[in-house]
């Protein structure tokens, strides 16, 4: 069985996504979507090469689209995955 971290740059992203939905979405969404991402997570924990190869951005890389997010991994030694980053199409105020 595989187990999944999350890097430190998604921990970050995750932040950033659920302030994004609070801000314009709404607590109640922003929770839905947060808890989304984390099935996603889920998903990828149980049959990583469920998802496609992203050998384009990076080797070794592979992505699962989730929502208006794609979340990109690597699958480590020891059934490890690591969560890389969470990009996503959101227009970040600045």
């Amino acid at each position: 069985m595989y187990s999944y971290h999350l890097s430190s740059e998604a921990k970050e992203d995750l932040r950033r996504l659920y302030y994004y939905g609070v801000i314009t979405f709404g607590i109640v969404q922003a929770d839905k979507y947060f808890n989304m991402i984390h099935d996603c997570f889920d998903r990828i924990e149980s049959n990583p090469f469920l998802f496609p190869c992203a050998e384009h951005i990076k080797s070794g890389f592979r992505y699962c689209v989730a929502g208006a997010d794609t979340i990109y991994y690597k699958i480590k030694k020891n059934n490890r995955i690591e969560i890389i980053t969470i990009i996503g199409k959101q227009d970040f105020p600045k």
